[in-house]
């Protein structure tokens, strides 16, 4: 190579295509280091560098950056670093010459198929084993005029999904090349677009260490995090060097095309480099100290508030600046619409450990205008137990609604003590989120998601079985509120069948007609199952992947879930910003205001009751409820009944003015295509009472004829 060096600038961090003059800036943070070495590569799986530059500490650092400007390279070009320092982890230093680092700041990752955990955490020169950095220029992308959607949420539904499993399958009419990428979405999106979702919520696809998990399994999830810039690269389907970046922001054009928001789980609460005895990868060589907790009282060891052996520093300011700029990133080069932070609260926790009422790397996202219209949804809770649903920071977070998901499971299920919750919880559970002025909408109500049962398995297993993740079924969560319907696992009885799919079709009514933000699981809507696993983190397989037959095996699901969404979508009265007002009888848990209450002929309103009118039945044995929702401006008037009791109860339904009628839109008890009809075809509703089958949802709605 004939290079021409000179001392380079401390920002941009990472690695900076630069046109005046042309060449590339390096800036990298440590503040301990002795010593650090710019290795070149000529090749991804080069075994050992073509040129190893040494960083002058008088002429290449600055406080704790160092910093090299090199002529003569550019987009395209290889690099890691090995950095020199103490070895002395009582100090919580682990500097360790012998390993080959990757860039915190990288955007594209190279070495996968070499790439060894045991030899970064072994002794040695792991370098032809290592993962390296490439240099990119982000701005040369054609993005055709595309930016973010920035759909408000009161207009949203989520789709949780995972990019490798929708389409690994071999049923996915995907070319065997483009099975689990980024291109393989692309080529789904019609199916997206039919079912009628507004935004896609990915699984982990920023760089992660497939090997962080027990042999001979594979990190399926993806929360091993060990490169934070960069898209995954085994859900790139190109082979050139360039494939992840450009395949990812070709499927990010594509969804929003269609008006399909892109959500990234980011997962910067720990790494993959693990507890003390895990790999030296990245941060851990670069300074192990800033980048991790440590035990207060021997810091040779990692405070783990997370579960996964260590917890990121999130709060102290270098780690803050890259969290930040990671975000940022992602928005401005690669335009997606949101992110969802894994086990946020750990983000809210101080260098030491201890919660912060204000913590500084959280207000830093909530203020920053890059972010200003993005969607920013926490997971407000951690490993270790602080558990902040209802109480996270700031005014633009929203949080995965964990109540929500537990307070439908039980009442469908048959609980008893849940009626009232689940009356706050159809109303964006304004108990838990009493500020006056925040939207119901920031409630991220779900009922499955990626950890836990998937809701065809909620319906059919009352233990779950998790064998196959060679941890003697320890793992996953233990409470799951489910209910097998009388057999355990799969059955052909047909009753049975009957009955979990009629509770499938309760839960989705529940949760589309409840004030939130509604989200679901990739494949709920065809019965997807994981045959009783609930912890499918490391099941690469067909046990976890979208499986396609289920399309036509389960059209009839499939066309209920499709009506439902889409009907919502339409209404008013399911998408407002505010809080309903409430008529007549409330739970006392939900606090709601009724300082509107002279005005609910003009506001939209919901009222409540039990099977008789205006007599919700609030007691401990209870099992059914009903509720009317009424928006004046739009004229849209329903009445909504719920019985999860396990004989059929006659519900009284309200009177009407002369010349309205009620109309059944949704019966749950009956078979396609009679479970659920547009208004325009729907059946007249005749009498004062209806009468509700066994564990059954019934939406009635006004038509004036």
């Amino acid at each position: 190579m004939n290079l021409n060096i000179l001392p380079g600038n401390t920002f941009p961090i990472g690695a900076t295509v630069c046109q005046d003059p042309k060449g590339v800036n390096f800036s990298i943070y440590s503040k301990n280091a002795t010593a650090i070495e710019l290795l070149l590569f000529d090749e991804p799986l080069a075994a050992k560098p073509k040129q190893v530059i040494l960083l002058d500490p008088t002429q290449h650092r600055t406080h704790h950056y160092w910093h090299i400007f090199i002529s003569g390279i550019g987009a395209g070009q290889i690099y890691a670093y090995r950095v020199y320092g103490p070895f002395n982890p009582e100090k919580g230093h682990r500097f360790d010459g012998t390993k080959v680092l990757l860039d915190p700041y990288a955007r594209i990752v190279v070495g996968q198929e070499k790439y060894s955990r045991k030899a970064a955490t072994g002794n040695g020169n792991n370098c032809a084993y290592a993962l390296k950095g490439v240099v990119v220029d982000p701005t040369t992308y054609d993005w055709e005029d595309d930016k973010p959607l920035e759909t408000p949420y009161a207009k949203t539904v989520i789709y949780e999904m995972h990019v490798g499993g929708f389409t690994r399958h071999p049923n996915s009419g995907v070319a065997p090349e483009k099975r689990g990428t980024f291109a393989g979405l692309i080529e789904k999106i019609p199916y997206l677009k039919e079912l009628g979702i507004t935004a896609v919520e990915l699984l982990p696809v920023q760089q992660f260490d497939e090997q962080d998990v027990r042999e001979p399994l594979i990190n399926y999830w993806g929360y091993s995090q060990i490169a934070f810039f960069a898209p995954h690269h085994s859900y790139s389907s190109r082979k050139d060097i360039f494939g992840p970046m450009d395949e990812f922001r070709d499927m990010v054009k594509a969804l929003h095309k269609e008006g399909i928001e892109v959500i990234l789980d980011v997962v910067f609460n720990h790494t993959a480099e693990g507890n003390e005895n895990g790999p030296t990868v990245s941060f851990r060589g670069l300074e192990n100290s800033t980048y991790y907790i440590l035990e207060k009282n021997d810091r040779g060891y990692y405070s783990n508030y997370t579960g996964c052996g260590n917890t990121f520093n999130t709060n102290n300011p270098f780690v803050h600046r890259l969290i930040v700029d990671c975000l940022c990133y992602w928005v401005r080069e690669m335009h997606v619409d949101g992110f969802r932070f894994d086990l946020a609260s750990v983000m809210s926790r101080s260098m030491t450990g201890d919660p912060l009422e204000d913590p500084p790397v959280l207000w830093a996202i909530e203020s920053d205008p890059v972010l200003a219209g993005t969607k920013i949804i926490a997971e407000a809770w951690d490993a270790a137990g602080l558990y902040q649903v209802g109480s996270f920071i700031g005014d633009r977070f929203a949080e995965w609604n964990g109540h929500y998901r537990d307070d439908v499971r039980q009442f469908v299920k048959s609980d008893p003590q849940i009626v009232e919750k689940l009356a706050a919880r159809i109303m964006g559970s304004p108990d838990i989120y009493p500020k006056p002025d925040r939207e119901p909408n920031h409630s991220i109500n779900f009922i499955t998601c990626h950890d836990g049962f998937t809701m065809n398995d909620l319906v059919s297993y009352n233990e779950k079985h998790n064998e196959a993740n060679c941890e003697d079924n320890r793992d996953g969560a233990n409470h799951n509120f489910s209910w097998n319907c009388g057999i355990e696992g799969t059955t052909d009885q047909e009753e049975i069948e009957m009955l979990r799919l009629r509770q499938i079709k309760n839960f989705f009514t529940i949760l589309f007609f409840s004030q939130g933000t509604p989200m679901i699981l990739m494949g709920d809507e065809v019965r997807r199952t994981q045959l009783g696993n609930n912890n499918s983190y490391c099941q690469n397989n067909k046990s976890s992947w979208f499986d396609w037959s289920q399309i036509d095996q389960q059209n009839d699901l499939l066309r209920f879930v499709k009506k439902i969404i889409h009907f919502t979508q339409e209404l008013q009265i399911t998408q407002l910003d505010k809080v309903l007002a409430t008529v007549g009888a409330i739970p006392e848990s939900s606090l709601v205001s009724t300082k509107e209450k002279t005005n609910l002929n003009k506001v939209p309103n919901i009222s409540w009751h039990g099977i008789h009118l205006g007599i919700p039945d609030w007691n401990v044995g209870s099992r059914t409820l009903a509720f009317s929702l009424k928006h004046p401006e739009s004229g849209e008037y329903f009445h909504i009944m719920l019985n999860a009791y396990w004989k059929p109860l006659m519900f009284e339904l309200p009177p009407l003015e002369r010349g309205e009628n009620w109309y059944l839109i949704v019966n749950t008890a009956f078979t396609s295509p009679k479970d659920f009809n547009n208004l325009d075809v729907a059946t007249k509703v005749i009498g004062v009472r209806y009468r509700l089958e066994p564990r059954a949802a019934v939406i009635l709605m006004t038509k004036r004829d």
